[in-house]
């Protein structure tokens, strides 16, 4: 690893990334027409990291901020193919598996991941759940996941519910036991995010130990795509060259505050999270009547 220029410590880059100069790291998801999360959400975390982005998209999703009013799944072989196009000209640094919906597309991710370099980091959000209600993940689709995905994982982002329903029926509750309930299928690292609980902090366990990522609850944010966000955060931090437990705290810092300055006026549902700063850069309404004075004089 070597430090980026620019300050003391600096992010810390993969050797490969430095012949790019900008790491690159893959979504493999689904796209949201509402540009909220899937996809559309991803990017923008990427962006928001200053690393490029790159997509596999997996499914189409007709979707506002109301709900998912269909969803077209894309062919396994395209997914397949989408990857080896990106991999073979530019080069993945890290991926960040989203929204699969089909035991199929789970098949094809799986022989996807198989084209990669076996020390590329692998971020799971294991979306099985629209923020509208819509299932996103059918139970074919989680068997297939937690039996031939998981254990590729570098890392896994589930929620409460998400880690409950991967854990079985019978696991334990509480958000530490079902981290190492969920650790057992086979990933290295495990985040049980803490958006669902009374208590906003995020439990990260190793194999060895657990640690606690506390965060704020922003009672007036927005926070659809916030889960896409956090693991594309925290995926692009791993191809930065962070640890799992550096790029964990990352990851919640930043989907934490594009929760607080969420889009809640965006649309009649949930409004999507803002991890761009969209609302910091509007224009004051004194900032506007000056462009306007400008615009009226040129």
């Amino acid at each position: 690893m070597i430090p980026m220029p620019g300050s003391a410590q600096g992010p810390v880059v993969p050797l490969c990334a430095m012949s790019r100069r900008v790491p690159a790291v893959l979504s493999i998801a689904g796209s949201d027409s509402g540009g909220g999360a899937g996809i559309q959400a991803d990017l923008k975390a990427f962006a928001r990291c200053r690393v490029h982005g790159m997509t596999a998209i997996t499914a189409l999703t007709a979707q506002s901020t109301v709900g998912v009013s269909g969803v077209h799944p894309v062919p396994g072989d395209f997914i397949v193919e989408q990857v080896r196009a990106v991999l073979d000209d530019i080069g993945v640094d890290a991926v960040k598996i989203g929204m699969l919906g089909t035991a199929g597309i789970v098949a094809a991710v799986d022989v996807a991941l198989g084209l990669l370099d076996p020390a590329t980091p692998v971020v799971i959000d294991p979306v099985m759940v629209a923020e509208s209600g819509a299932v996103l993940l059918d139970d074919a689709a989680r068997r297939a996941l937690v039996t031939t995905l998981l254990p590729r994982a570098t890392v896994i982002t589930p929620n409460l519910p998400e880690a409950r329903v991967l854990a079985g029926d019978g696991a334990p509750g509480e958000a530490e036991q079902l981290a190492r309930a969920v650790h057992a299928l086979g990933p290295e690292v495990v985040v049980v995010t803490g958006g669902h609980r009374d208590e906003v902090t995020d439990v990260l366990f190793d194999g060895e130990e657990i640690h606690l990522i506390p965060g704020e609850r922003h009672e007036d944010g927005a926070s659809h795509g916030s889960g896409c966000t956090h693991s594309s955060v925290l995926a692009a931090q791993l191809a930065l060259g962070r640890t799992p437990l550096e790029a964990a705290r990352v990851a919640r810092r930043i989907a934490g505050e594009a929760v607080r300055d969420g889009l809640r006026g965006l649309g009649e549902g949930a409004g999507p999270v803002d991890v761009l700063g969209l609302t910091a850069a509007r224009p004051t309404a004194g900032t506007a009547a000056k462009a306007a004075r400008y615009s009226r004089a040129g």
